[in-house]
């Protein structure tokens, strides 16, 4: 899972609650320490040699890689951090003054990866991830770490991505 953001912590609680064996990679403490929380067995800083890291830690690769942040780095990162028939998939946006994304093109076909894009779940989904919550395999308010009032929002939006968690409105 790259990049622990709001996206990211989301998809590492969804794939721990059905089984999955999770990698968290970003540069914040604070969100890899979220995302141990949140069920994820490793924790990699986003500034070393990610995919030697998760090459290492998953036996030689991960099975599948989301990139929830969108850049360029998280993007070849992900794509480089998986096994022989491993799918990666984008999520995060890929903003054009980042800069464009190298595709590792020659490991894509080397490797017979999947490469997906994602706009997230879709509508026919929701039931199963509503019964994940229901039956209390997944909890979405571990996700929230700050409470704001209406009048805070606005400068919070600023902020968002240098705290973990997710901030909701509650006071209105």
């Amino acid at each position: 899972m790259h990049g622990c953001g709001g996206v990211g912590l989301s998809a590492v609680q969804i794939a721990v609650a059905v089984g999955a064996r999770v990698v968290a990679i970003d540069t914040s403490s604070g969100a890899l320490g979220l995302a141990l929380e949140l069920g994820a067995e490793h924790a990699v800083d986003g500034a070393t040699d990610v995919p030697a890291a998760v090459a290492g830690l998953t036996g030689g690769g991960a099975h599948l890689s989301l990139d929830a942040l969108g850049a360029p780095l998280t993007c070849a990162n992900s794509i480089r951090s998986l096994r022989p028939r491993g799918r990666h998939v984008q999520v995060g946006l890929l903003p054009p003054e980042s800069g464009r994304a190298e595709v590792p093109m020659e490991r894509v076909i080397a490797l017979e990866l999947q490469v997906l894009g994602s706009h997230g779940m879709a509508a026919h989904a929701y039931p199963e991830l509503l019964e994940l919550i229901a039956v209390g395999r997944l909890d979405p308010g571990r996700l929230v770490t700050r409470e704001l009032t209406l009048g805070e929002a606005g400068a919070a939006i600023g902020e968002v991505g240098r705290s973990p968690g997710i901030a909701v409105v509650t006071s209105f």
